[in-house]
């Protein structure tokens, strides 16, 4: 189930309101798990044993790490077999078929044979797992009580809003939230204003933007002119933004509506004028998840910039797995850390002397070179790809033009305003409308975006996948 289906928007969440709001506190952290496990069970039956059978698992390993953690050595060792259950699972799971993939040369050339598993990936384990792994640790540190009533600890790792594409929430962040279920009637409006931007997000933007870059991506690569791989590269670009950042706002909103405050994922990272500054920007739930939990633990860049280096590059080489079981995420994640110690360095002082939107300009090609290697089909085809953007392709440029239906000019109207919205000045010139001039538009902008999500087929987001 998605947020912009017609099951979840008529049926879904009108039914969950009507129930959670009825029901008294006590009840309502109940009516929020169940809805969350149906949530989740919608599509996939198997997907959500797996679930479950990790929560059930890492609810008793808590509670033991909490009661040994004046045992250092005991505790260590739970803790230790929380990281093998958990990422034994994410691994078998989401890599077993890469992993035996890449292996099958290795094996043919010693005279044996070895078949490919096919395993269905559940959805949204990499961002559950992580959470997971975050209440593990945090527990072992002693920086938050270990959650004792099993309903609670699951509604933390199931929640629904953020269940399956983030943001990876710590469970000392809302610890106290899910105590506390009065009902907020300046949060309900808040969080329903926030969910309807995330929603025009994703149906305005992002899916329109999806409609260029699917025509570009999917051709032959070897057809695609020069000015038409930017044009496809831009538009994604746009897509990746508007589709993750839309489902953060409604995850958000979401959340907020039954008094969850979950951290913002995005901060405008396409303002940014570094690598660095970008991710700090971007997808800020995981790039602290693991500054926090790998980076710092590793040594961070206290043990001299060789260490510092290659600190770096395991982080984003990591980074880069977790986004996908395929080679060019693996080089899309280890572009971005070399990106980052280019930068750490020496570059970072030329950049420093740059005015800021010629900076601005340098941080945007490398991000857009990037998602080249994120939206291929394979490393191959990124390659060719980037080839015809910086080099030209063969083919004519009128043979390319048929594809696209250019008496659609809300797709160019929409990428102009995406680009726009992408920056700032976007919020600085709304905040400078009255509140209640914001409060109608935004009403009337959910009206209508809810009706067009209603009305219209969905995708599904692209973070889904992960």
């Amino acid at each position: 189930m998605v947020f912009t289906s017609t099951i979840f928007l008529g049926i879904f969440l009108p039914l969950l309101f009507a129930l959670y709001f009825l029901a008294n506190k006590a009840a309502r952290p109940y009516v929020l798990l169940v809805f969350s496990l149906f949530f989740y069970a919608w599509g996939e039956p198997s997907a959500f044993v797996v679930m479950v059978a990790l929560m059930v698992v890492n609810y008793v390993l808590g509670l033991i790490i909490a009661k040994t953690a004046s045992r250092g050595k005991l505790a260590q060792l739970v803790l230790m077999l929380g990281f093998v259950i958990d990422l034994g699972a994410l691994v078998g799971y989401k890599y077993l078929g890469f992993i035996v993939e890449n292996l099958l040369p290795v094996v043919k050339l010693c005279g044996g044979t070895l078949s490919v598993p096919k395993i269905a990936l559940p959805i949204g384990i990499s961002f559950y797992v992580f959470q997971i792994l975050s209440y593990l640790v945090d527990v072992y540190r002693r920086e938050v009580a270990a959650q004792r009533n099993p309903a609670k600890f699951m509604l933390y790792v199931g929640f629904f809003p953020q269940l399956i594409a983030g943001p990876i929430v710590r469970y000392q962040t809302i610890a106290a939230d899910i105590e506390n279920r009065e009902a907020n009637f300046d949060n309900i409006v808040a969080g329903v204003r926030r969910f309807g931007i995330g929603l025009a997000k994703k149906v305005l933007i992002a899916d329109t933007m999806a409609s260029i870059a699917d025509i570009v991506f999917d051709a032959p690569v070897k057809s695609i002119p020069c000015a038409y791989a930017w044009l496809g590269a831009i538009a994604y670009t746009l897509q990746i933004y508007f589709d993750f950042s839309g489902y953060s706002d409604m995850a958000i909103g979401l959340g907020r509506v039954f008094n969850f405050r979950f951290l913002e994922n995005f901060d405008h990272p396409y303002a940014a004028c570094s690598v660095q500054e970008f991710w700090r920007r971007w997808h800020i739930s995981l790039s602290s998840w693991f500054r926090d939990y790998l980076y710092i633990p590793l040594g961070g860049n206290r043990k001299g910039a060789i260490r510092t280096y290659l600190n770096m590059f395991t982080v984003f080489f990591l980074c880069g797995l977790w986004h996908g079981a395929a080679w060019n995420f693996v080089v899309w994640g280890v572009y971005h850390g070399v990106g980052l110690v280019v930068e750490r360095a020496g570059l970072k002082n030329l950049i420093a002397r740059l005015p800021r939107p010629l900076a601005n300009l340098y941080l945007m090609l490398f991000v857009i070179v990037g998602w080249v290697f994120f939206r291929a089909p394979d490393l191959s085809y990124a390659v060719g790809y980037l080839g015809n953007m910086f080099g030209g392709a063969e083919a004519a440029f009128t043979s390319f033009v048929p594809a696209f239906d250019f008496a659609v000019l809300n797709w160019f109207l929409l990428m102009i305003a995406g680009v726009i919205a992408s920056y700032p000045v976007f919020d600085k010139l709304v905040a400078r409308v009255p509140e209640a001039v914001r409060l109608v538009s935004a009403a009337v902008l959910f009206v209508v975006v809810y009706m067009v999500a209603m009305t219209g087929a969905y995708s599904p987001f692209i973070y889904f996948r992960f």
